[in-house]
């Protein structure tokens, strides 16, 4: 037997190191299963029983925010995800632990994607005033939303040195996989308006965030919240009902590929998925087109 704290100081190492997960993924991995230790009085591997894991997850299907609100299914199965990787983990050092295997996911309904009809898209990305460095800026934002289904993150991390003319970029996602992302026309029209209106030498971000005054300073590299804001501020200034953000300009790049006639394998290179799954919540969004086959080819021998 050992230490508890020790062996999750040790995965959680195996995690950055070998696994080549991010800060942030070590820092939710820890607090997912420093949760489990905790409700549940783990001192030693030998102690992670069917029975521990059993009442830890009611302890969390009966978990409540300060609002009253009881935690979510899939934030539930981040905590049990966790867990099943870290007796893995443990298997592969040869500890005699529970297996992983009988410890059961949680059934999570199909998640549901909302997109923002055409026309509002199309007034979206017109709504940016270009006469001046902001609205310069926040246009070409918007652009490489839509035309790269970039991640928000990934977006905040793009340096102004790149060549958009080639009209491809090469970006570091999730895991730090690198993959290659395209940009439209329009956006790579955006973006050269854009830098050509910035005067500052020094900051190497292509995104800025800038003070509020008359004249605009770069004040560094823009952050996600700001993003956030942009989005929110200009899908309003358009006239668009509901809220709009810029994971949702992700679901339309996708959306309107899939519904372009693209394959899913491409769009699962091309948004960063490292499995086919996470991409496949995207097709009943082109149910329009099963529809179209439906009513041309159903029923014809009747109507014969």
């Amino acid at each position: 037997m050992a230490d508890i704290a020790k062996l999750l100081n040790d995965y959680l190492n195996y995690l950055e190191i070998e696994k080549n997960r991010s800060l942030k993924t070590r820092d939710n991995y820890r607090r997912y299963l420093e949760s489990f230790i905790k409700n549940s009085k783990i001192k030693t591997e030998k102690d992670i029983t069917d029975d521990s894991v059993r009442d830890f997850r009611l302890y969390l299907a009966r978990l409540k925010s300060s609002k009253g609100e009881t935690l979510k299914k899939n934030t539930q199965s981040y905590y049990v995800i966790a867990l099943r990787n870290f007796l893995k983990y443990l298997i592969k050092r040869n500890f005699k632990v529970l297996s992983p295997d009988r410890i059961e996911l949680p059934k999570i309904p199909n998640r549901q994607i909302e997109i923002i009809e055409y026309n509002d898209l199309e007034k979206l990305l017109s709504a940016p005033n270009s006469s001046n460095l902001r609205g310069l800026r926040d246009k070409a934002i918007l652009e490489v939303l839509f035309s790269t289904g970039l991640r928000i993150s990934e977006l905040c991390a793009l340096n102004r040195n790149l060549n958009f003319e080639k009209g491809e970029v090469t970006v570091r996602g999730k895991g730090e996989k690198l993959r290659i992302v395209f940009l439209s026309i329009s956006a790579q029209k955006a973006i050269k308006n854009y830098l050509d209106k910035r005067q500052d030498a020094n900051e190497e971000a292509l995104f800025i965030s800038l003070t509020k005054s008359k004249k605009p300073k770069v004040i560094g590299r823009i952050t996600p919240r700001t993003i956030q804001r942009i989005v929110d501020y200009y899908s309003r200034k358009a006239g668009i009902s509901g809220r709009v953000t810029p994971h949702q300009l992700r679901h339309q790049f996708a959306t309107d590929l899939l519904m372009g006639g693209a394959d899913l394998r491409s769009v699962q290179e091309l948004l960063g998925h490292a499995n086919i799954s996470t991409t496949q919540v995207y097709t009943h969004l082109t149910n329009r087109q099963l529809k179209e086959v439906h009513q041309a080819f159903h029923g014809r021998r009747r109507k014969e």
